[in-house]
């Protein structure tokens, strides 16, 4: 219970130094000569701190405890200011700005962005000294849960990384990331090959000087402006688009998860299709078979063999446009959500894909639109590393 004047008063000396509590972390100190001292107990990122204040009987109790709570209020404004100059984020910056010039300024960009997307909403404004590793796996859990393995782990290594600075900076004694080794789902490598962001001007070149038909050059192009499904694309109906709405509606049986999926027609897509209708137009099938008595609709086997003539095979496969897009999109800043909505992914969580029903139909058209623009830029040999789409968000 608090002191008292009294019980001040009557303190004896006694053979060791002893203390006499008040409230609020101000106690007395009794020295065995019998001097007594003001002193304020308090902690800071879990550390004990001692202040000492003023002597007994020169300040009395009610003084002591205004001096108190003057320090109180001064440590306290202190500790704002370090708690927002210490945050994850200006931590965070701060490591980056000190190591920016190891980096290439895609690399740069890319490891940036992935920070403001995956950590920074949650982390960002919060005392580095305060982030705990549950709360770090609960965070990049937000990545896995999009089977972004890969993203995951980089953004677990960029984090570590940030935590081991501030702790050769003094801000933290130890880093919490350091904890989840071992928590995060492996890693597996892409089953598709793909192709990077600067290796598209060359295949559109090589696309334009491949010998095959115009309908296979045409069919590939339309795979990487909606990178729906090879299964999706070879069963296209010219009855399943909608010019007005500029909108192509993908029948649920068509659909590997079985739902209606709805992909947005980009200017440039809508183009292509008049082109393609000159072609095959009056029939069922926007790819139809050469031999349409065996089969109605384009082989499986078809743009794949078109690939490996343009020079990628093992390099990349009709599967892997879907990797492209994915992978560009999202470095670009475009919501998982909506990324993950034009690939037709099922959603994993049973509970949150019963509630989430949206279509997100006006982000993904101007996704769509966005990521027409910019293979055109790489169409037209421009540099398309680094880029940004103008309204990525």
């Amino acid at each position: 219970m608090p002191l008292t004047n009294t019980a001040i008063q009557n303190a004896k000396p006694r053979e060791k130094a002893y203390k006499l509590a008040d409230a609020a972390g101000l106690f007395l100190a009794v020295t065995p000569a019998g001097a007594k001292y003001w002193r304020y107990k308090y902690r800071v990122h879990g550390k004990e701190k001692l202040l000492a204040l003023v002597v007994y009987p020169t300040v009395c109790l009610q003084e002591a405890r205004e001096k108190r709570l003057a320090a109180q209020k001064q440590e306290d404004k202190r500790l704002s200011v370090y708690k927002t100059e210490n945050s994850f984020e200006s931590v965070g910056r701060e490591w980056f700005n000190t190591n920016r010039s190891k980096w290439t300024d895609e690399h740069a960009e890319r490891l940036w962005r992935r920070l403001v997307l995956h950590a920074l909403p949650y982390i960002g404004r919060k005392p580095i000294a305060d982030i705990k590793a549950l709360e770090l796996l609960e965070m990049i859990r937000r990545v896995e849960k999009y089977e972004k393995t890969e993203t995951s782990h980089r953004l677990l290594q960029t984090c570590s990384a940030i935590f081991r600075y501030a702790v050769l900076t003094a801000r933290i004694d130890y880093n919490p990331a350091s904890d989840l080794r071992g928590a995060l789902k492996p890693h597996k490598a892409e089953n598709y090959p793909s192709l990077k962001p600067r290796e598209l001007p060359e295949f559109f070149s090589r696309l334009e000087t491949v010998k095959t038909s115009l309908l296979n050059k045409l069919a590939i192009r339309m795979l990487l402006l909606t990178f729906v499904r090879q299964g999706e694309l070879r069963y296209a109906r010219w009855e399943d688009l909608d010019f007005t709405a500029q909108e192509w509606r993908i029948p649920a049986e068509i659909m590997k998860m079985r739902e209606r999926h709805i992909v947005p027609l980009a200017k440039q897509t809508l183009a292509l299709l008049d082109a393609l209708k000159t072609l095959t137009g009056t029939g069922v099938y926007l790819f139809p078979s050469q031999h349409r008595r065996r089969h109605p609709v384009m082989s499986e086997n078809t743009i794949n063999s078109v690939l490996a003539d343009m020079g990628y095979k093992g390099r990349l496969v009709g599967h892997g446009f879907r990797s492209i897009a994915s992978t560009i999109l999202n470095e670009q800043g475009f919501r998982p959500d909506i990324i993950e909505k034009q690939l037709a992914h099922a959603e994993r969580n049973k509970v949150r894909a019963a509630y989430n029903r949206a279509e997100y139909l006006d982000e993904r058209r101007k996704m769509m639109q966005e990521w027409a623009d910019y293979l055109d830029k790489a169409a037209s040999g421009g540099n398309v590393v680094g880029g940004n789409f103008r309204g990525a968000a």
